[in-house]
């Protein structure tokens, strides 16, 4: 697969800070590889102009840690938002709803809070996700997908996986199961029901013309969700005069 390398992917962020006239970036680190990856990305692109926020809420413990490995080893400065008592409170005050009504609340704050030390800062909000999640619109609208630029956007999943080898991020936040910790036990892959390595090879076919070879069930299910999903990668939409 081609994709972009970190020298591009850091100058293109490099140029979308000065272009907004702003000062830096803020980022979330969850301790996963999409965050890592960006994170190192922006700290090459922007040097010290940087700010990683760890914003835990009902999270394992791991997450933290390896957010804090990451910081630590690429010298990322950070700070530590706790918003698990906030999200608590939420639940107190608003109607019972289902898990995802409430999972998407975990992005949401998160959101808010990136924004808080964008706008105190004049700093950008720098995204952590991939090609292969906005595709499919797997994030949170006005969540994780709430942010003013996306430095990994244009890499697949594996591509992701890739270029964080090369850059050294430590194999243990490559290797494990990708999660957005929206609750105990829960994984991408066992969220959308198909492996990212089935995925991207999907989505590169399709944006190829070319799923030959391909299991058909899986192929139409990756169209459905690309579709089910095109509103979350559209402005908001007005009927017109």
């Amino acid at each position: 697969m081609v994709g972009m390398n970190a020298e591009e992917i850091a100058n293109w962020i490099k140029n979308k800070v000065e272009e907004a006239n702003a000062k830096g970036a803020v980022i979330g680190m969850s301790g996963g590889v999409d965050s890592s990856l960006a994170a190192v990305l922006c700290k090459k692109a922007l040097g010290d102009n940087l700010l990683g926020i760890l914003m835990p809420c009902h999270s394992n413990p791991s997450d933290l840690e390896h957010a804090k490995i990451v910081a630590e080893k690429f010298g990322i400065p950070t700070q530590t938002v706790d918003l698990t008592e906030i999200y608590d409170k939420l639940l107190k005050t608003l109607p019972d709803g289902n898990q995802i009504a409430k999972a998407n609340l975990k992005p949401r704050l998160r959101m808010l809070a990136l924004y808080y030390f964008a706008n105190k800062l004049g700093y950008l909000v720098a995204g952590t996700g991939n090609k292969t999640e906005i595709m499919v619109g797997y994030f949170t609208k006005y969540g994780d997908g709430g942010v003013d630029i996306e430095p990994i956007g244009g890499l697949y999943k594996t591509q992701v996986r890739e270029l964080a080898k090369e850059l050294g991020i430590p194999e243990e936040i490559i290797t494990k199961p990708p999660s957005a910790g929206l609750w105990e036990g829960q994984t991408d892959e066992g969220e959308m029901g198909i492996t990212y390595e089935e995925l991207d090879k999907i989505l590169q076919a399709l944006e190829k013309g070319d799923t030959e070879g391909l299991d058909p069930e899986k192929v139409e299910k990756v169209k459905q969700m690309i579709q089910k999903s095109e509103h979350k990668r559209k402005p908001p939409e007005a009927p017109e005069a």
